[in-house]
């Protein structure tokens, strides 16, 4: 039986429906704003794989084109693999949700999240965390629920809760955000320098309306009689832990001690292998749990050390960062380079400028859209000291590249100011850490050294938490990869010296206090700041000159009624230029020319064939035109490219002249005044008006007087 509740959610209402849609799933509903529907449904096997001892979980965010009737592009005509965004939307329901699952829950679970309808206004990809939530909380798949999730902008200082598309283009800070009643679990946000104070005041605006989310939630809740699934949960032996455990925790503490990483995995890896040869016989069962056990005990001495001597496992202090290093202009034939060296994390970021024609274009059911600023972030295996396969990107890849595109995207120039296609690929050579801050660093340093007009540098550091019953919470600055893996949240933060402009918070726990938030937020300020300054001795300002490598742009406007002429029939006249000069022309609909050459000279003289084919004829007007055709009556003259004018025979000299083939031949030049332009775009010109009155300008150009200029029509008429 359908069951529906509604609610307020922030300014706009908010419904919840089960048992019409996918009833054969363990859970499902309908999640509807406006017009927006999303059905999310949720899966779990009943039995657990043998030999597994991990939770798989997946979770797939999809948008059907019928959505906002629309048929898919391209030649098969339905939706094919995830673009970018549905990836990103997958990744933000995944986040919450994955934490609150029993640690002793292994069976293989999935969540789809399917968008059916769509409004084109307002970003449904939260829903899709509502919609995950509620649906686990209403099946039997055990779940320590319920979370919530809103999308806040702050538009003119003010926020709003479930902004449009519209609002958002005005808006100085996105934040997207998830948790429970009482706790923060997720947050995303780009912002346009916006203080720590701001942040902190959006993300508790947006909380309010997560609690509204969750009421809604248990009101349907609320109505089911809901049993959760037995489960065979999964259990290790104690006599197996105590053993590991011993075994292993004089080692682990030598082991702890090795700043080097690869020499750490190494002894990790060797204490490992002689740990199971050592309890092979007697644990057969439980040979693959064995490493799992060896890492709680390495988990438990890390936070220990950390929480009772301030020492983390490189021998830094809570507060203190690895060693930078900065590096520009590495690669001589791109656009601009840098390599950002953080301790054992490496990024090498490499710019390259292009033409509005090398904008990416996104079909997205809102629309068509373009893209001039991309940064894209690659992670091969050899950064972590591993072979892998070398695919196309992955999820990791995909979303570090969005964190760091958005935390730069603040202090790109506009077309105005820089009119160019901003392309940076960020190549992480090492991993140790924070990859993705790494890559705002270097991404900064590449748009210095390429000459990029950038107000300032951004930077970004990933902070740690390690919460502990018997102490107060200590924060980490600069976390490596083990304190990620070991700690209790991974906390990104970019910036300028005036303010975040990228973040992004995950959770291993069941979430964190605002006063938590706000303690890391002023820590990461210290941090950043301490970064920029290593940047700033590298590179302070953008470089005056762009590569010699790069397109020059020359940028101008015609008349949108004479982009026709330029273009020509069938292409032939942009061709013809482009053949002569070289260089690259893109023409908007709205008549803006953007004209790109390897050097200056090129794209001035392609101008210079524009103009003239745009230029209105008037009377009076002097050209030095071409001769194209000679008749009986008159000859035609070429005054621009695709523009002819006749020169009667009357009007070539004083003197009656019966044959123009004995003073002219196809190919001459020839000087004259255009005398008529009619109704319909006729243009004739006259010779013997110049003979007597040429324009003065004109003369001092060419280097002709009057005297001089009969004397030649004398000797003409004398042979």
């Amino acid at each position: 039986m359908e069951k529906i509740v509604n609610g307020a959610y922030g300014r706009f209402n908010l419904e919840i429906s089960t048992g019409k849609l996918a009833k054969q799933a363990n859970g499902s509903v309908i999640i509807k704003l406006n017009e927006n529907l999303l059905l999310v449904t949720v899966v779990a096997s009943k039995d657990k794989k043998e030999g597994q001892d991990f939770f798989p979980l997946t979770v797939d965010y999809r948008e059907k084109y019928f959505a906002t009737g629309k048929i898919p592009g391209g030649f098969f005509k339905r939706e094919g693999k995830p673009r970018d965004r549905e990836i990103l939307a997958s990744r933000l329901i995944d986040r919450p949700i994955r934490p609150l699952f029993p640690a002793d829950f292994i069976n293989e679970t999935q969540i789809i999240a399917t968008l059916f309808s769509a409004d084109g206004k307002i970003d449904t990809d939260v829903l899709g965390v509502i919609g995950a939530s509620c649906a686990l909380m209403i099946s039997d798949i055990p779940f320590n629920g319920p979370v919530g999730a809103c999308r806040v902008a702050l538009v003119d200082g003010e926020l709003i809760d479930s902004p449009t598309f519209d609002e958002l283009q005005k808006a100085d800070l996105e934040l997207v955000l998830a948790g429970t009643e009482t706790t923060v679990t997720t947050i995303e946000a780009s912002a346009n320098e916006i203080s720590e104070e701001d942040m902190l005041r959006a993300i508790q605006f947006g909380h309010q309306i997560i609690r509204d989310s969750i009421k809604i939630q248990k009101d349907l809740i609320s109505q089911l009689e809901i049993n959760k699934m037995e489960y065979e949960p999964f259990i290790i032996p104690e006599d197996l832990k105590n053993r590991v455990y011993q075994m292993s925790e004089e080692r682990l503490r030598i082991l702890n001690n090795i700043f080097e990483k690869q020499k750490r995995n190494k002894e990790f890896d060797k204490l490992v292998k002689e740990i199971i040869e050592s309890l092979k016989e007697e644990y057969e069962d439980y040979l693959n749990v064995i490493p799992g056990l060896i890492e709680e005990k390495r988990k438990e001495m890390i936070r220990e050390r950390i929480i009772k001597e301030g020492i983390r496992l490189d021998g830094r202090g809570v507060k203190d960062i690895r060693k930078i290093t900065c590096e520009i202009g590495l690669m001589p034939r791109t656009h601009g380079s840098a390599l950002f060296t953080r301790g054992e994390t490496q990024s090498l970021a490499c710019l390259t400028l292009g033409t509005a024609s090398d904008e990416q274009v996104i079909e997205d059911l809102e629309g068509e859209s373009k893209k001039s600023f991309m940064l894209h972030y690659n992670f091969p295996p050899f950064s972590v000291g591993e072979i892998g396969s070398l695919r196309g990107p992955g999820r990791r890849e995909i979303g570090h590249g969005f964190l760091a595109e958005k935390s730069l995207q603040a202090v790109i120039p506009s077309e105005e100011i820089f009119p160019y296609t901003i392309r940076i690929v960020s190549e992480i050579l090492e991993s140790n850490g924070s990859s993705s801050m790494a890559s705002v660093c270097s991404g900064s340093l590449s748009l210095m050294d390429a000459g990029v007009p950038i107000k300032c540098h951004v930077a970004g550091i990933a902070m740690g938490l390690i919460v502990s019953k018997d102490s107060e919470p200590i924060i980490l600055s600069d976390i490596m990869g083990e304190e990620d893996h070991y700690g209790d949240m991974d906390f990104k933060v970019a910036g300028t010296r005036n303010g975040i402009t990228g973040l992004q918070l995950d959770t291993k726990i069941e979430g964190i206090s605002v006063d938590i938030l706000r303690k890391g937020f002023f820590q990461a300020k210290e941090g950043r700041e301490y970064i920029l300054n290593i940047m700033e001795q590298t590179i302070s300002k953008p470089r005056e000159q762009i590569s010699s490598y790069a397109p020059r742009l020359i940028q101008f406007n015609i008349d949108k009624d004479k982009i026709g002429v330029v273009i020509g029939p069938g292409g032939k006249m942009i061709r013809s230029i482009i053949e002569k000069t070289g260089v690259k022309i893109d023409i908007d609909d709205d008549g803006k020319i953007t004209i790109a050459s390897t050097d200056f000279s090129s794209g001035e003289e392609a101008k210079k064939m524009i103009d003239s084919l745009v230029k209105e004829i008037e009377m009076g007007d002097i050209y030095e035109g071409k001769i194209t055709k000679i008749t009986n009556f008159g000859a035609f003259v070429e005054l621009l490219p695709g523009k002819e004018a006749l020169m009667h025979i009357s009007q070539y000299a004083h003197e009656r002249i019966n044959d123009l083939n004995e003073h002219l031949k196809i190919g001459d030049k020839v000087v004259v005044k255009v005398i008529n332009v009619d109704g319909n775009g006729k243009i004739n010109v006259s010779r013997k008006a110049l003979i007597e009155n040429l324009n003065p300008n004109f003369k001092r150009e060419h280097h002709i007087d009057n005297r001089k200029f009969s004397q030649r029509e004398n000797r003409k008429d004398e042979t």
